[in-house]
């Protein structure tokens, strides 16, 4: 039985023309795969019509898989790919298996002995690193912090003490509408001289990205409501 393939697709950041942001690779392989699982069916569609608007969505097979997936449904999900056909898996927004819940089905590929197939394509986070001119050598992704307040001052801490011990960037991000909410928290309480990267829309004609201390922040706060953004501190 030949060998079945999973394939990781790149998907957009913002609104940008796909043919700007996406390798020749990844366009071919859209073209080409039938079987899809992707976060979210109608972002997917949208994505696959602007890259190729030829393509006959009905002829599509779709599996969603996102933080309400059970793990039992994914060996259903890569039922094509162990009778050796493409399967191609696609995020919500950048690249999947990173801050996305496409981990799981990737570690069941491996495990079956399919082949794992990442291409290269847009990532906030390691776009606003390479942008924000701190330590690309090393470095954190902390994904969400907590929500309460408190604990959210305890973890900014927490990991300032850190990026300033280590030297290490210290990655995190936030639900876009309430960006505002813990970019007030971050700049009243980290330390004067903290190092503070805001990437906002990163790839959309609206994208923005500077580097700070956090004394300079406080003299002009950005607005950040509804944008997707990432923040490093060192």
């Amino acid at each position: 039985m030949p060998q079945g393939i999973l394939v990781l697709i790149p998907t957009l950041l913002s609104e940008s023309n796909p043919a700007d942001v996406l390798p020749d690779l990844a366009i071919q392989y859209i073209n080409s795969i039938k079987n899809f699982v992707v976060e979210d069916i109608k972002t997917a569609r949208r994505f696959l019509k602007k890259v190729n608007k030829n393509i006959v969505i009905d002829d599509l097979v779709f599996h969603v898989l996102n933080k309400h997936t059970k793990y039992e449904e994914l060996d259903f999900m890569l039922h094509d790919a162990t009778i050796g056909n493409t399967v191609g898996l696609m995020s919500e927004a950048g690249l999947p298996g990173v801050a996305d819940p496409g981990s799981n089905l990737v570690a069941l590929a491996h495990a079956k002995g399919i082949i794992v197939k990442p291409l290269a394509g847009p990532s906030s986070i390691f776009m606003a690193l390479m942008a924000s001119g701190l330590n690309g050598q090393s470095f954190a992704f902390n994904g969400y912090l907590p929500r309460d307040e408190n604990n959210c001052r305890k973890t900014l801490l927490m990991l300032e003490s850190r990026a300033h011990k280590e030297s290490q960037s210290q990655i995190f991000m936030e639900t876009p509408y309430r960006n505002n909410r813990i970019f007030d928290i971050i700049i009243s309480t980290l330390k004067p001289e903290t190092k503070l990267c805001v990437a906002s829309d990163i790839s959309a004609v609206s994208e923005s990205i500077f580097t700070k201390k956090i004394k300079d922040w406080k003299k002009q706060k950005p607005d950040l409501n509804k944008r997707p953004s990432i923040f490093i501190i060192q």
